[in-house]
């Protein structure tokens, strides 16, 4: 998803460095007319810094410095009035820490995790939640805008736009597995799925997680997208903020165990859509999934 973005980057007109970890990488990079480097130092010149990252601990690693990686790290090496724009999924006690130590440095921290597919990144469909000090969203903002159809602007804590982005997510994750468990039953009466996820999409459920995701769980097809352990990452980080807000999620607990089991059963590299393939085989069925890998 980080390559389609900065793809789009570039070709709107930015200068575009991209750090990558695997020199093979770099001929395919090029081509998208980015400027790749397996040195993250050649990132500590650029005004704005962003990062797409899997966890806390990687963007942790990148803000902090890491001995993996002979970098020591961007709060360190970033000049003054320079901007880490974090669009990583994090939780929010980890976006309150790097936000600190930014400016502790004299730079700008700016959350703004999106909602979207790697389809609506490449088609620069994504929405963009955003929180930071307002300039330094102002000064993202073109860039926000060469990645995004919305941006949403939501304050000036950067925590607040990963507690959006992570309770986001737990909706489309407790929709996928109602989803689920609706077209197992009507899999087990033998039923049409696609005729099931037609009606309810043409009806009462017509938003785009029904819609996008609802004709792949009648497919049955997984294809490797937002696979299962990050969902399940954010899972973990979204249970965690309702515990300490003291909020019973008891839907999402039920996703958590559907992802530990998937998991263990070695669905691991699939969607999370499989969260259908999971439901039914706890029914008894024998999916045959589609898992094409071309398809996301």
């Amino acid at each position: 998803m980080g390559t389609a973005m900065a793809a789009n980057l570039a070709a709107s007109g930015q200068r575009v460095i991209a750090y990558v970890r695997r020199p093979d990488q770099i001929g395919r990079l090029e081509a998208l007319g980015l400027t790749p480097t397996t040195d993250i130092g050649d990132l500590l010149d650029c005004k704005v810094v962003i990062s797409m990252l899997p966890d806390d601990a990687a963007v942790r690693d990148i803000v902090f410095g890491s001995g993996d990686i002979g970098f020591r790290g961007l709060a360190a090496g970033l000049t003054p009035g320079a901007i880490h724009l974090s669009m990583s999924t994090i939780s929010t006690a980890a976006a309150s820490l790097l936000a600190s130590e930014h400016e502790r440095s004299g730079q700008g921290y700016v959350a703004a995790p999106v909602f979207g597919n790697p389809d609506a990144a490449k088609a620069r469909q994504l929405f963009i939640v955003a929180a930071g000090v307002l300039a330094d969203v102002d000064r993202c903002r073109p860039l926000l805008d060469c990645l995004g159809q919305k941006t949403f602007v939501i304050g000036t804590d950067p925590q607040h736009a990963n507690l959006v982005k992570l309770l986001g997510n737990m909706m489309s994750a407790t929709a996928l597995e109602m989803m689920g468990e609706a077209v197992a039953v009507v899999r087990k009466r033998g039923l049409d799925p696609r005729s099931f996820v037609e009606i309810m999409t043409g009806t009462m459920f017509g938003g785009r997680a029904h819609k996008i995701y609802g004709d792949k769980i009648a497919r049955q097809s997984y294809a490797a997208g937002f696979v299962l352990p990050l969902v399940l990452k954010d899972v973990r980080l979204a249970l965690a903020e309702a515990e300490n807000a003291g909020v019973p999620m008891p839907s999402v607990s039920v996703v958590r165990d559907r992802l530990i089991t998937g998991i263990a059963r070695g669905h691991g590299d699939l969607d999370w859509t499989a969260l259908a393939l999971i439901a039914g085989e706890e029914s008894g069925l024998c999916p045959t999934p589609s898992v094409n890998s071309t398809e996301v």
